[in-house]
């Protein structure tokens, strides 16, 4: 860990969790490539097994890179755990299924990262696991939404690809007022623009894939645990012999011993390697995404082929204010949605653009493009992907850290020839 508690946060990201004593002066952690962990003797294994002695056994259960990497991030999340897994998708999948029991219920935003939807409203019906989802920006719908089956509520900080803000603040009070968890995906946001733990929140979860790696060159998935819920409530139950053995970690601890190690979504110990080689940029990158985004968005905003524009640093959308406060005038996020006249024109600016990118990610250091309703949603029925806010006029734009001028140009030369 860093020596010095208090180093502000763009200082932390580089040297969290360090320890280069313990690694022969090495300032970045050892790949510890290695599929199990030798015990000197039968009772130190005995006691790891037991929860007796914290230890390593084998890497499905933990990893000592992983580890790190673990610490790093809870850190920066201010949070008092964490769990590194495979995905984005498996720590969300993890998180929730620690939390429901079949017929059991939850309450979720409306604006839902593809993936998630599906997982949702989808896998989870398949198990008995309900999800209402509502809009999570309506305070009086939230709380008629929660009844004696709900477990938890979940949210975006800034919602995939429709842009919503949230008000993390009121929505954790209307969750703990009502004795339930709130649960946060907070990839958009990043920890340096957004830590909801601080807001209200009691986990937060990110797709390490995209913003804290930002790079492209590894996957992977991340659980954070405040350590401020009580667990000790008629609503759970089944969390006693985890409060038992964890006591404010009982969530965390039930989400690694029940799914996490026997679902096998082990995080590859390079993957937390090469995340930890991003993050280290990870202030400097926000930085620069958040300033060429205002830009590109402001552009667009006034470009006459240009339909519509949603990004929350805007002062006509909707969340603009909400999106001050929560984010505290630092930025609003590297992502626009942005319309054209529909699906024919988009599908000429991808094709006519020549430094962007056209892929299915996001929060790189390039910038990124992609048409969802052709591609992430394209086996959604049309309604469906309505009611999400996809359509066919709709374009989604990662916005990396080139030359702002440089972004423009070429979203320029590609909308001259539509």
């Amino acid at each position: 860990m860093a020596k010095n508690k208090n180093l502000h946060f763009d200082s932390r990201v580089i040297h969290e969790a360090l320890t280069p004593d313990q690694w022969q002066g090495a300032t970045l952690p050892p790949i510890f490539q290695s599929a199990s962990t030798q015990h000197k003797t039968a009772q130190s294994l005995s006691d790891t097994f037991a929860g007796k002695k914290k230890d390593h056994i084998y890497m499905r259960l933990t990893n000592p890179t992983n580890s790190v990497f673990e610490n790093k991030i809870c850190s920066l999340e201010n949070g008092k755990g964490a769990v590194v897994m495979s995905s984005g998708m498996a720590a969300i999948n993890n998180t929730c299924m620690a939390l429901l029991r079949s017929g059991d219920e939850f309450i979720s935003g409306n604006g839902l990262f593809m993936s998630t939807y599906l997982l949702f409203t989808g896998v989870f019906k398949k198990y008995n696991l309900n999800a209402r989802i509502i809009d999570i920006k309506n305070e009086d719908e939230i709380k008629n939404s929660i009844t004696d089956k709900t477990r938890f509520i979940y949210l975006e900080t800034i919602t995939n690809p429709g842009m919503d803000v949230p008000d993390i603040e009121k929505i954790a009070k209307i969750a703990h007022a009502h004795n339930l968890p709130l649960v946060v995906d907070n990839t958009l946001a990043s920890p340096w623009l957004a830590r909801p733990i601080e807001l209200g929140a009691d986990v937060v979860i990110h797709s390490t894939t995209k913003y804290l790696s930002g790079h492209g060159a590894a996957t992977g998935g991340i659980v954070i645990d405040g350590g401020n819920f009580k667990w000790n409530r008629e609503r759970f139950p089944d969390f006693k012999p985890f409060i038992e053995r964890k006591g404010e970690l009982a969530l965390l601890d039930k989400i690694w011993r029940e799914h996490h190690i026997n679902f096998g979504t082990t995080q590859a110990p390079f993957h937390s390697y090469l995340a930890m080689i991003g993050i280290d940029t990870l202030s400097l990158r926000m930085e620069r995404h958040m300033s060429n985004a205002i830009k590109v968005a402001q552009h667009l905003n006034a470009h006459k082929k240009v339909k519509w524009v949603h990004f929350p640093g805007l002062t006509d959308h909707n969340d603009h204010e909400t999106a001050r406060k929560i984010f505290g005038n630092k930025g609003f996020g590297g992502m626009i949605a942005f319309g054209l006249e529909n699906e024919t024109q988009c599908f000429s600016l991808i094709d006519n653009l020549e430094m962007i990118y056209h892929l299915a990610n996001l929060g790189d250091c390039k910038t990124l493009i992609i048409h969802p309703w052709s591609s992430q949603y394209i086996s959604f029925d049309p309604e469906v992907k309505k009611g999400l806010l996809i359509t066919p006029d709709l374009l989604r734009l990662s916005v990396g850290i080139e030359n702002v001028d440089d972004i423009i140009n070429d979203l320029n030369l590609a909308l001259e020839k539509i």
